[in-house]
C-alpha cells in the first residue's frame, strides 16, 4: 500500500511554504546542513519583489510564497515537527521537514528568467 499523501494534513499554504523551504534547504549557499541531525538552517528567507520571489533557481509567484512571512505557518510547521522558527529571523527545517512529501513537486516552480 503506498504511503498516505499529506499524512500530517498540512493546509495548502503550509504545503507550499514547506516545499519552497525544502528547495532552499537543498540549494548550495542557501542553508547550512547539520550532518549529525540532518536539519537545515535556512540562511535567509527570500522576499518578494513585484509579483514574484526567487527561490533557488526558480521564480515563484508572491502569492505562492506568502507563507514565508506568515508566523502562523511556521508555528504550524513547528507544531508538526517539520521546522523550528525563531520569529522570521532563523528557520530550521528538521530532518522530517526536509523529507516530508508535500506532493507539490515542481507544480508551481518555473525557472528564473533573470
Amino acid at each position: 500500500m503506498p504511503p498516505k499523501k499529506n499524512p500530517l494534513k498540512l493546509n495548502k499554504l503550509q504545503q507550499r511554504t514547506l516545499a519552497l523551504a525544502q528547495v532552499l534547504a537543498d540549494e548550495p549557499g542557501s542553508a547550512e546542513i547539520n550532518a549529525e541531525t540532518g536539519e537545515a538552517t535556512l540562511l535567509q528567507l527570500p522576499h518578494a519583489h513585484g509579483n514574484h520571489v526567487h527561490v533557488g533557481p526558480y521564480t515563484v509567484s508572491s502569492k505562492d510564497a506568502s507563507g514565508f512571512s506568515n508566523p502562523a505557518v511556521w508555528t504550524a510547521l513547528e507544531r508538526k515537527g517539520l521546522a523550528r522558527a525563531e520569529g522570521l529571523v532563523c528557520v530550521v527545517l528538521t530532518k522530517e521537514g526536509r523529507e516530508y512529501d508535500t506532493g507539490l513537486g515542481d507544480k508551481f516552480f518555473s525557472p528564473s528568467d533573470h
